[in-house]
């Protein structure tokens, strides 16, 4: 019985591993990008206005 198991669980885990070396889920090598750095530039207005909040009442 327990020679069995054994038996059963080396041919799943040796199933899985035959599963991994040819799975069809290959990532393709990337192709060497240019590292430029990115400028981002914001500009910020600041209009100061005194409004009063809404009370409801």
């Amino acid at each position: 019985m327990l020679l069995t198991i054994t038996i059963s669980i080396s041919i799943l885990v040796a199933i899985n591993f035959l599963l991994l070396m040819f799975s069809c889920n290959k990532t393709e090598k990337r192709v060497k990008i240019d590292r430029k750095p990115v400028v981002l530039r914001t500009q910020l207005n600041f209009e100061e206005e005194h409004h009063l909040a809404p009370t409801g009442s």
